[in-house]
């Protein structure tokens, strides 16, 4: 299997499946001198760990991440900093049940990678989906834990937007909220209608989609290249690399269809010596490029394939049978997302920091 690798000169490539001993990376590019230690990836993978509400997967993994490669203690602070050589982490499985995949072991849940990996290699592990498994994205949020160390200047934060059908209210935005429930939600209001319909939705052996919105701020103008290297175009590959996202958006997107030339285009006036924008309709990018304004990106998780509802399917062998997908999942996969969705953006953004800094100095 080749492609398990993002990124140019700043790279991540990562390893293992969702029923093996282990999960991890290798993150190559990162510049020496920089402070890193467990604990600086830790906070990030706390937040995407599963088994802390009952909205998500009940599998109760520490996602406790080992540092084995590049990094040094530093003579002068005494603790460890990069030493501009690749960086391994590796992250345990300790909690598997392979045992509730013995079932379907030979059916292709609709709607799962199953019988595209069987369709593309001839073979495929079944335990959880092994890579194709949401597993293998907890690998990324190392990764991308790495990377807000070689951009401390940016922030980049997310958070759920809607679940299902049901939609924040924007007028009630408060990122500290986003900390304070189990949905990364903004809106405290909109929290408290989401336990409701995601219990309904779990009691019933069903589940949900989502969508995540995730901004960076601090974004300089003029990270980003033509014709083939632009900004946008890398942050949408990024999203769409994410396991059961069927949809990316920069700024207005698919909005922008209904607004007019007028109503779209970003005014500009100079204000404090530099350029003011009156909105964001490009998502803090143009042509490309960051424009210094936020960017803004948001991606739509399609509902949990793997459901204990009765569907209909085949078998390897070519037999039709019907198939209920029993273990331990996310009644809702967009809500692990989140933190997911930031680190592939920080992914991109330490790239093109690097890129830039290549480039022009």
């Amino acid at each position: 299997m080749s492609f398990n690798t993002f990124g140019h000169m700043f790279r991540m490539t990562t390893f293992g499946e969702s029923h093996g001993p282990a999960i991890g990376c290798v993150v190559d590019g990162c510049p020496p001198g920089i402070a890193l230690a467990p604990a600086d990836i830790q906070v990030f993978l706390d937040k995407r760990r599963p088994g802390q509400s009952r909205f998500t997967t009940q599998r109760q993994e520490p996602d406790q991440v080992k540092i084995l490669s590049g990094v040094f203690e530093d003579d002068k602070t005494g603790g460890p900093v990069t030493t501009g050589t690749p960086i391994m982490l590796l992250i345990d499985n300790v909690d598997q049940r392979s045992k509730d995949y013995a079932e379907i072991r030979d059916k292709f849940r609709p709607g799962h990678a199953d019988y595209t990996y069987q369709a593309k290699y001839g073979v495929r592990d079944y335990r959880g989906g092994g890579r194709s498994s949401a597993r293998e994205t907890a690998a990324r949020v190392a990764a991308g834990a790495v990377a807000r160390k070689v951009i401390p200047q940016v922030r980049v934060r997310g958070a759920l937007v809607q679940i299902g059908p049901h939609k924040i209210d924007r007028v009630n935005w408060d990122w500290a909220e986003v900390e304070r429930n189990p949905f990364f939600c903004p809106d405290a209001k909109a929290a408290a209608k989401w336990e409701a319909y995601l219990d309904g939705v779990r009691k019933k052996g069903s589940s949900c989609g989502a969508i995540i919105e995730v901004t960076a701020s601090g974004v300089p103008a003029g990270w980003g290249a033509p014709v083939y290297g632009k900004l946008d175009q890398d942050i949408a590959a990024a999203m769409m690399s994410i396991n059961a996202v069927k949809g990316v958006e920069i700024g207005a997107g698919f909005a922008a269809a209904a607004l007019s030339g007028e109503e779209n285009a970003d005014e500009i006036r100079m204000r404090h010596g530099k350029p003011d924008f009156a909105s964001n309709h490009a998502g803090g990018i143009l042509g490309g490029i960051s424009s210094g304004q936020d960017i803004v990106v948001r991606f739509v998780v399609k509902p949990t394939s793997s459901i204990l509802s009765i569907r209909k399917t085949v078998t390897a062998a070519g037999e039709d049978v019907d198939i209920s997908t029993k273990g331990r999942h996310d009644p809702c996969v967009g809500i692990r997302a989140v933190p997911v969705g930031e680190a592939m953006l920080v992914l991109v953004l330490a790239d093109h920091f690097l890129r830039h800094r290549g480039q022009v100095g």
